[in-house]
């Protein structure tokens, strides 16, 4: 059976009493233990993020390679696993990054004609429906993150990408732009339409499917 922190001996918690926060963490680090401490976690986040198993999969397995690569010089500022999410929030902005650049040109075409819930005068062709349930239950409802989940895997890669970055990794403009290797003007355009484009998957696989 596997020792919880209050079975350790004692020797363990007085031998790191008298360390810093830093140089306790740093004590800590075992990467024996990573995939059964951390493994689904970090799992859960990459894919949260990708909407990819396999994609997701690969981007863990890549952290554990470079956490083993750099553990010894880990300065323990933070836990353990702060530091392997750390690593892996990178990891996928990267692969953001390359990704976003190879569908560069498919993802232009979808700024095109896109605008499917506006007539020409500018207003709602198909008017929004009056979302009555707040924000943050809807978050905490494991149903609707599977279908926010399936209407960003609906979306244009790069738009899925860049709207990822803005809402999940709460990252600025200038650095999303240079990600994703668009314009701050088309940003604006890409994650406009992205949320457009939610909105009205959302409508018609969630609130419409409740409100019948």
């Amino acid at each position: 059976m596997k020792e919880s922190p209050a079975d350790k001996p004692s020797s363990f918690t007085s031998s790191t009493s008298g360390l810093s926060f830093a140089e306790t963490n740093r004590q800590l680090v075992a990467p024996e233990t990573w995939v059964d401490d951390h493994g689904d976690y970090l799992f859960r986040f990459a894919w949260k993020r990708l909407q990819n198993r396999e994609i997701a999969e690969d981007m863990v397995q890549e952290t554990y390679l470079e956490a083993l690569k750099g553990f010894k010089t880990f300065r323990g500022d933070a836990s353990e696993r702060t530091w392997l999410i750390s690593i892996l929030r990178h990891k996928i902005v990267d692969y953001f990054r390359k990704s976003s650049r190879e569908d560069l040109v498919e993802d232009e075409r979808s700024l095109d004609g896109s605008e499917d819930s506006f007539d020409e005068n500018g207003k709602w062709a198909i008017k929004p429906l009056n979302w009555k349930y707040d924000p943050k239950s809807l978050l905490e409802k494991k149903e609707f993150w599977q279908i926010l989940k399936r209407c960003l895997g609906e979306l244009p890669q790069r738009m899925a990408h860049t709207f990822t970055l803005r809402e999940l990794e709460e990252l600025g403009s200038a650095e999303i732009s240079q990600i994703v290797g668009i314009s701050l003007n088309n940003l604006s355009v890409v994650l406009y339409r992205a949320r457009m484009k939610l909105r009205r998957c959302l409508e018609i696989n969630w609130f419409e499917q409740k409100a019948g």
